[in-house]
C-alpha cells in the first residue's frame, strides 16, 4: 500500500494550524481550530482506510482482497457527526459570552494568576523526611501484641 504523500502534507498542516487556532484565547479562533482539526481527522482516517477498492457489496467473482474497508468511511462519518455537535455547543457559548460581556476573548482570572505566581514548595510534601521513622527498636515479638474484643459480642450463630 503506497500512501499519498500530498494528503499526508494536507493532514500535517490542517493539524499545525488547527492546534495553533486552539490555543488563542479567542473563542471565535478557538472554533475555527476545532473545524480545522476535524478535516484533519477525517483526512486521517481516510487515508488509514487504505487502497480503493470495490465497494462492499457480496459479488460471488470478487476476491475478498478486492473490496474497500467501510470501517474508514463509518469512522469519518462519525467524526464528522461529532465534529457538528462541539461546532454548535461553542457557538452556543461563543453567542453567550457575546451577549454576557460584548467579547468573545478569554480573559485571565486573577485567582488563577496569582497560584500560577505563588512558589510550588509544599513544606508538608517537600520536607525532608527522617529515615527511620518507627517507634521499634527492630524486632517485634507478636507475644506481646494483645487483640482486644469487644465483650459481649461472640460469633453470630
Amino acid at each position: 500500500m503506497s500512501t499519498n504523500i500530498t494528503l499526508l502534507i494536507v493532514m500535517g498542516v490542517l493539524f499545525a494550524v488547527g492546534f495553533y487556532l486552539l490555543l488563542e484565547r479567542s473563542l471565535t479562533r478557538v472554533l475555527l481550530g476545532i473545524v480545522v482539526l476535524g478535516n484533519g481527522v477525517n483526512l486521517l482516517l481516510l487515508s488509514a482506510g487504505g487502497r480503493r477498492g470495490q465497494a462492499p457489496l457480496y459479488e460471488e467473482s470478487l476476491a475478498a482482497e478486492d473490496y474497500t474497508d467501510p470501517l474508514p468511511q463509518a469512522l469519518i462519518l462519525t467524526a464528522i457527526v461529532i465534529t457538528f455537535a462541539v461546532t454548535a455547543f461553542m457557538l452556543a457559548m461563543i453567542y453567550r459570552s457575546w451577549v454576557i460581556s460584548r467579547a468573545d476573548v478569554v480573559t485571565d482570572d486573577l485567582e488563577d494568576l496569582r497560584v500560577s505566581q505563588q512558589s510550588t514548595f509544599d513544606f508538608e510534601e517537600d520536607s525532608p523526611v527522617p529515615e527511620d521513622t518507627t517507634e521499634f527498636d527492630g524486632d517485634v515479638d507478636v507475644d506481646l501484641i494483645a487483640v482486644k474484643k469487644p465483650k459481649g459480642k461472640g460469633p453470630r450463630a
